[in-house]
């Protein structure tokens, strides 16, 4: 599932792809990406536009035009973009193509279909921000201790929490809560302001890394990097990882060094 390095990299790609370059043409291969918005309506207030500065909050990304409509892109579970010469073969999950400058195709591709492309003017980008908590990767140690101190449910689910902090993901906060040595179902309100700057040291490290990477890197040395393997074990202290079900999601952890 795209998280916040995931979403950062699909950012450069339009920044080296699609930014101040104008889209030629539009070519809608599968209409159930599209949000609110109509293939008709999409090519008439994109074709001819020139494409700004893409920016990111959390997982979602923002591309505004020269136009008034903003470029809102989401993920959901299988969502990426890549830039390609236009001479390339389209693939199959290839939903949306856009054709720039006549040299260059940007895609959005997405094989489940879960989120996808919409267009909004400045007050729908405001109520999607406004439905957010701050970026994961701005968000200071002093308003991290104050979104986290007190709150009811598991500390995994609170940093799940898209409107509490926008942009970590499941195997970000697993990754996160096994550096920081805290069990994922330990309460957030039970958690020391000790604690709980440890979990912000260590969010600020994985992300610093998983940004560079453009993913969750998949080393030996994280957690993350067992996650698949048939008898996973911790890569700190060698004890074997557990799973279970968390926020809904697959979690994985130590239970010896997570209390």
């Amino acid at each position: 599932m795209p998280e916040l390095p995931d979403v950062e990299g699909f950012r450069q790609v339009l920044l080296d792809c699609g930014s101040r370059r104008s889209v030629t043409d539009i070519e809608v291969r599968d209409a159930g990406v599209l949000r609110g918005v109509t293939e008709k309506r999409l090519r008439k207030e994109l074709k001819g536009k020139r494409l700004g500065k893409a920016w990111r909050h959390g997982k979602w990304l923002f591309v505004p035009t020269d136009g008034d409509p903003t470029l809102v892109f989401h993920f959901g579970m299988t969502g990426s973009l890549r830039c390609c010469a236009q001479e390339e073969p389209i693939e199959a999950h290839d939903r949306i193509v856009r054709a720039l400058d006549g040299t260059r195709n940007l895609c959005y591709r997405d094989q489940r279909k879960l989120q996808g492309v919409q267009l909004a003017d400045d007050d729908a980008v405001d109520r999607i921000l406004d439905g957010l908590g701050p970026d994961a990767r701005a968000v200071s140690r002093e308003e991290f201790l104050e979104l986290l101190s007190g709150r009811r449910g598991a500390v995994k689910s609170a940093l799940m929490d898209q409107s509490v902090i926008a942009g970590l993901g499941n195997l970000l906060c697993d990754e996160i809560l096994w550096r920081a040595r805290v069990a994922p179902r330990n309460p957030a309100r039970n958690l020391d302001e000790k604690t709980l700057r440890r979990i912000h040291a260590a969010m600020g490290r994985v992300l610093t890394t998983s940004v560079r990477d453009g993913r969750v890197p998949p080393r030996r040395s994280w957690l993350t990097g067992r996650w698949d393997d048939s008898e996973p074990t911790c890569p700190r202290c060698g004890d074997s990882l557990r799973s279970s079900r968390s926020a809904g999601r697959r979690t994985v952890w130590c239970p010896q060094c997570q209390a």
